[in-house]
This record gives C-alpha cells, sequence and structure tokens, in this order.
C-alpha cells in the first residue's frame, strides 16, 4: 500500500515477471537471441531515472529474495499478477514459465496470482496443458505473446486465427477471463508486425465476455490502439511500459499517450504494471501519484487526473477484474449505476436536444 496526503492507494502490479535470462538458460547454437532478448529489455532499463538502474549480470536473474524486496518491501505493491513469457525457442527452461512463477505464489499465497499462457500453434497438447495449469494453478488469465518465434519455423500468429478460437473457447469454459496480450513495443528479434493489434479488434468482438488486457497498449501506435479500444467495451489498456518506459525518458509524449487514454477509452479500463524487473515499481508508484497533465496548450483538451483516477488505475481496476479484495480504506464511494453508452451515442443525444431546442 501507498500512502500520500492523507490518501491510501492500493497497488496491484498486473504485469510483472521472474525470469531466467542467464547464460546458462541458453540455448546453444542460438545464443545471439538469447542475449539479444535480454540486452534489449536492458536497453529499456535505461529509460528508468539513473538512481535506479543495475548491472547487467544482475538483471539476468534476480533472487527470489530481490523480488520479495523490490516489489512488496519498497515499492508497495499489495497484490502482484505473473505474466508468463516462454520463449523456449532461445532459452533452453524457458524465460519465465508458469512454473518458476507457481514455485512464488506456492511460497508466498498471499501475494501473488500466477497468469497461464497458450499458443495456437501447439494445437491438441496446448489446449491440454492449458487444462492442466488452470487445474492446477486456478488460473484467472492467461498471456500470449503473439510474436514469439516456433519450432515448426513460424515467427507469429494472431487471435484473429481460426486455431486461436478453440483456446479462447477453452478459456471461457475454465473460467479464464482475462487474455493480456503483448503488443507494441518490438523486442529483437521478433517481428514488429507480429505484435500488431488489428487481431485484437475481431477476438473481442466474437468473445464479448472474454476480457482484452493489451499490454503496452500498442505503443507507440497509440491512436490506433485508442480508437479500436473505444469501439471494444472489453479492450483494457494494460500500462506496462507507458508508465516505466515514458514517464520519466519522454515526459511529453506520456502526457499524450495518456491523455489519449483518458480521452478514448477511460479511466476504468486502465491497469498498471510495473514490468518488473524491467524496472521496479518504487519510482513508478511515486511518480505516477505525483504526476499531473502539463499545464500547457498542446494538452489542454485531456482529461484530469484526479486522485480517484490514480487509484483506479494504480490498482483497483485490476482488482476488480481479478476479484481481489480491497481493504476498506483504499476503495472509492459506490458510483450509482448509469448504463454505460456506446461510442458517440453521448453525440446523438445532445444532437437531437439542440434540434428540439430549435424546433
Amino acid at each position: 500500500m501507498y500512502e500520500k496526503d492523507g490518501e491510501k492507494y492500493f497497488i496491484v502490479d498486473s504485469h510483472m515477471h521472474f525470469w531466467d535470462a542467464s547464460r546458462d538458460n541458453w540455448v546453444e547454437g542460438r545464443e545471439q537471441y538469447a542475449k539479444g532478448w535480454i540486452d534489449c529489455f536492458f536497453g529499456y532499463h535505461q529509460l528508468a531515472p539513473p538512481t535506479t538502474h543495475w548491472e547487467w549480470d544482475k538483471y539476468l536473474k534476480v533472487s527470489a529474495d530481490d523480488l520479495m524486496r523490490d516489489v512488496f518491501e519498497e515499492g508497495y505493491v499489495d497484490k502482484a499478477i505473473f505474466q508468463s513469457t516462454y520463449l523456449k525457442y532461445w532459452y533452453k527452461n524457458g524465460f519465465n514459465t508458469v512454473e518458476q512463477n507457481g514455485a512464488m505464489l506456492e511460497a508466498h499465497p498471499d501475494k501473488f496470482i500466477v497468469n497461464g499462457r497458450f499458443d495456437p500453434r501447439d494445437g491438441e497438447a496446448g489446449l491440454r496443458q492449458l487444462e492442466e495449469d488452470a487445474s492446477r494453478w486456478n488460473l484467472k488469465g492467461v498471456k500470449v505473446y503473439t510474436a514469439e518465434w516456433h519450432e515448426n519455423g513460424s515467427r507469429g500468429w494472431k487471435l484473429s486465427d481460426e486455431e486461436s478460437y478453440p483456446f479462447l473457447e477453452k478459456c471461457r469454459e475454465l473460467g479464464i477471463r482475462n487474455i493480456h496480450a503483448h503488443k507494441g513495443p518490438t523486442i529483437w528479434p521478433l517481428n514488429k508486425d507480429a505484435f500488431s493489434m488489428e487481431d485484437v479488434d475481431q477476438a473481442a468482438t466474437d468473445f464479448p465476455d472474454l476480457n482484452f488486457v493489451i499490454e503496452h497498449a500498442g505503443i507507440p501506435r497509440i491512436d490506433d490502439f485508442a480508437y479500436m479500444a473505444v469501439q471494444e467495451p472489453n479492450v483494457y489498456a494494460g500500462l506496462s511500459v507507458v508508465i516505466g518506459g515514458l514517464m520519466h525518458a519522454r515526459p511529453k509524449f506520456f502526457a499524450k499517450v495518456i491523455g489519449e487514454l483518458l480521452f478514448w477509452v477511460g479511466e476504468d479500463r486502465l491497469t498498471f504494471g510495473s514490468d518488473y524487473n524491467i524496472w521496479t515499481p518504487k519510482w513508478q508508484v511515486e511518480g505516477f501519484v505525483d504526476w499531473q497533465m502539463p499545464d500547457d496548450e498542446a494538452f489542454a483538451d485531456y482529461p484530469r487526473l484526479t486522485t480517484a483516477t490514480k487509484k483506479k488505475i494504480l490498482g483497483l481496476n485490476a482488482a476488480k477484474l481479478y476479484g481481489i479484495d480491497v481493504p476498506a480504506e483504499c476503495r472509492l464511494p459506490e458510483e450509482p449505476n448509469i448504463p454505460q453508452q456506446q461510442p458517440g451515442e453521448q453525440l446523438l443525444t445532445e444532437s437531437a436536444a439542440a434540434g428540439a431546442g430549435q424546433a
């Protein structure tokens, strides 16, 4: 929990990792990919305040004690959600698997939620594995990497692929409601186009009872994401990388991204994620609570962030998606149950009222 100026913030880190990029885990003959991947992550690490930077060797694999200190003891996080990322094409035991994360859950059951993963190119074996993981770890969400390389030679897939739908249907059957998809920032050697978000539009329409949390909000293609997400009420913007990668290093672009998301998508569909251990959560939580939209004409038409807005983004929105109990002192007052308008509906209402006045 974070407290500032008498306000208490319940923090849900909805996008974090416990990875193993150590040299011993590099696949022989594919070391250049394993090293290139973590080097790219380390480049993103430099976008944080210099006082938070680590040495490269430490970055390859943090200890469980490091994680607990950085995230919970110093980072203010109340509940953390692991997002699994396999990358077994160049990491022998996987980069960050359900099993790695599950071990932390078993050691600290009150601190973590573990998300699974699926890859439609795994076929029936993948469906069986998803069922096993859901049973063992009580999955409420999955993370998909549509640009991941596969042993069959494929370098990407789409949520809208015919082969993907049995996996989304299986998620529905198993009660897995939250589909987290990496869309936006390119990580070498994966292909940029395989991280594009056009497939989200169709999948979200066809599975309205699932929540599609688009991690990194498609940046830098923020306009494409915002215009798509406003049409799909079950699409959320995960702010991992948005806050960690932009708030300190690109403050004006950060203001644009947050402004567009608030204007089009709204404060109820944005979720915080530190992307640990690309970055630690402490400086992100502190900085975001203090942050205000610039008092500049270029940002005048963007919504202002209130304390309630920041509480929702930093934890309350993710808590609602995952059924996490929030302490009474961190909750917001109950809002009236007003039917949600469809995009553009308020414009039609205003136009009709204006026409009646003229008559």
